[in-house]
């Protein structure tokens, strides 16, 4: 029994220690973000699906202290008799080795079906800030029920480099997508198979309280979404991947994906079950071998060693619900943290967002993969 309540009222108690020194970056008032990327030179660039928030742009370059449209604001208005030149609702923007931005467009705002035409990898030049390259992605690798998250590339394969996307449908199957940078061509892998598929038995748990859809006067409803982290190893052998409703990291080797004549038996044999990581949205990987996966039940980051251990590198409250990882040339790892979880499907119409949304970032001494 306490005998001065008022001298344990002001007493100091053990409590949860943060781990790592997160430095906020960039503050967001506006859309919430979900993708971050940093060029080699130091340049940052987000981007914002269309989810419900007013939009004005869906992909930025923070440039002196402003979130600028990005290559321009014209391309971030949809034209529909456009669809493959303008930008609907971008999910994912990176930068790879040959110093273009690619920007992934879902062309499924609200997670709708993607509208015809409009799913594209779109390749912006950062030495000139022009579109160099568009690839409207169709055919049998999209489906009616495909949402185009992430993507990861490897220059070094085919005549122009592959790049690697997942598929996170919340309605049907996942998959892994790869696409021929060179032809344009792209077909799936690993559709619907358990290591791209939502675990029916996930439930997690975000500031203590499960994680569900909630509309008044219904039941929650679990969110089952597919395929979303993934990251490529440093040696572009490994693709690793996760569900966002799951907590396991899985691996496969890309050349099983690269390999059209594969058949699904013998790719999804060489799938491994890495175990449980922690529930993520991001992945990314570095130069020395190292996996990296946001952990949005504990707020923090985490990395897999070589030797298959995780450690946290960053752990504080204000990590709420990291989206987006990035490993950039200047030694740190930079991270939006979105409160994704507070957005007003998930409590009953209430939007329990406080801004500003931020970007942070963490020393971890490690630079890129670079696969050209």
């Amino acid at each position: 029994m306490i005998a001065n309540a008022s001298a344990a009222a002001t007493r100091k108690f053990a409590s949860d220690r943060t781990i790592g020194e997160i430095e906020p970056m960039f503050e967001f008032y506006d859309a919430m973000p979900t993708g971050v990327t940093v060029a080699a030179d130091g340049r940052i660039f987000v981007n914002y699906p269309r989810w419900g928030d007013d939009v004005p742009f869906t992909v930025a370059e923070l440039r002196d202290g402003r979130a600028v449209p990005f290559p321009d604001a014209a391309s971030n208005v949809f034209d529909p008799a456009r669809p493959d030149k303008t930008l609907s609702s971008v999910q994912s923007v990176v930068v790879d080795p040959a110093n273009r931005v690619w920007l992934l467009d879902t062309a499924a705002p609200g997670f709708a079906t993607p509208i015809e035409d409009a799913v594209k990898l779109v390749a912006v030049d950062l030495a000139t800030d022009k579109v160099s390259r568009t690839i409207v992605l169709s055919g049998p690798a999209i489906f009616p029920t495909t949402y185009v998250n992430d993507v990861r590339f490897d220059l070094r394969k085919g005549e122009a480099g592959v790049a690697y996307i997942t598929d996170s449908s919340i309605s049907g199957p996942g998959g892994i997508i790869v696409v021929d940078l060179a032809s344009g061509e792209s077909w799936r892998k690993l559709s619907g198979h358990i290591s791209t598929s939502p675990d029916p038995a996930f439930i997690p748990v975000v500031e203590g309280s499960r994680f569900a859809v909630r509309d008044k006067g219904k039941p929650p409803a679990s969110l089952t979404v597919a395929s979303d982290g993934i990251a490529i190893s440093a040696d572009g052998e490994t693709l690793y991947y996760c569900p966002l409703s799951s907590r396991h990291l899985y691996s496969v080797p890309t050349k099983l994906l690269l390999d059209r004549s594969a058949s699904e038996e013998v790719v999804a044999a060489a799938v491994l079950d890495l175990g449980e990581k922690g529930a993520s949205d991001g992945l990314e990987s570095d130069d020395q071998g190292r996996v990296y996966a946001g952990d949005y039940e504990r707020n923090s980051i985490r990395r897999r060693g070589i030797d298959g251990e995780w450690v946290t590198v960053a752990h504080d409250p204000r990590i709420l619900w990291p989206d987006t990882l990035s490993v950039a040339a200047d030694g740190y790892l930079y991270f939006t943290a979105n409160q994704l979880h507070r957005q007003p499907q998930f409590h009953e119409g209430d939007d329990q967002r406080e801004k500003p949304y931020v970007l942070f970032r963490v020393r971890i001494d490690a630079a890129p993969v670079l696969l050209r």
